[in-house]
């Protein structure tokens, strides 16, 4: 099905894929420290660890994390957005041995890229709040669509404060409204000087969704 977008909207995208590819071309992209967060190191070697199955990064960068799943016996899928991110993703996991299927593509356009889960577990590492808003129900649709039942997602974010645009940033309540069949389970501040958060949900069944109340 075709989409028809405004001038302002197609000029939102323009810019979100402009500054990604600058950040990868000047070699400093903040989300890609080349360390795996412990919150996703919690979800996966924890006490409360999840049985390993098929796992799906969104704006995986230069593949980090897609590798570290897959050494601990995840079956991976990676999305990034920038040929140069998606390039050094497919060398590190060259480098590592890890079978990762690292593929260029639209996080909010996952019919696209050639990923049809199901998926147990997704992973986002600062992709959704830079999306711009007209394409946020894609992303939420693309990953309902590919979720197992009782599928995790946990996902980090910066708060709209932490950016001078109208556009960026991600709260709570979003989540809650974009994810419908999803439950919000879990919202922790970050540890960043400007705010940010880790947020879970889990994919459900016939529920409006629910969640937390605490955090906005």
């Amino acid at each position: 099905m075709s989409e028809t977008r405004t001038a302002a909207e197609l000029d939102q995208e323009a810019a979100v894929r402009r500054a990604l590819e600058d950040y990868y071309r000047d070699g400093t992209p903040p989300w890609d420290s080349g360390v795996t967060p412990p919150e996703l190191v919690a979800l996966v070697e924890g006490p409360d660890a999840l049985t390993p199955g098929q796992a799906l990064e969104l704006g995986c960068g230069t593949g980090t994390n897609a590798v570290y799943l897959a050494r601990h016996g995840w079956r991976v899928a990676a999305v990034d957005l920038v040929d140069r991110a998606v390039l050094q993703a497919r060398e590190k996991a060259a480098a590592a041995g890890a079978d990762v299927t690292v593929l260029c593509g639209d996080a909010t356009r996952l019919d696209e890229v050639g990923v049809p889960g199901p998926y147990d577990l997704f992973f986002d590492l600062s992709c959704y709040c830079g999306i711009p808003p007209h394409r946020r129900d894609a992303y939420a649709t693309g990953l309902t669509d590919r979720a197992a039942p009782g599928a995790r997602l946990l996902m980090f974010g910066y708060g709209p404060e932490a950016f001078d645009d109208p556009i960026s940033g991600v709260t709570a309540d979003e989540l809650r409204a974009r994810f419908p069949g999803w439950q919000l389970t879990d919202v922790t501040p970050g540890t960043n000087p400007v705010p940010t958060f880790w947020f879970t949900l889990h994919r459900t069944t016939g529920a409006d969704g629910g969640g937390v109340s605490s955090f906005t």
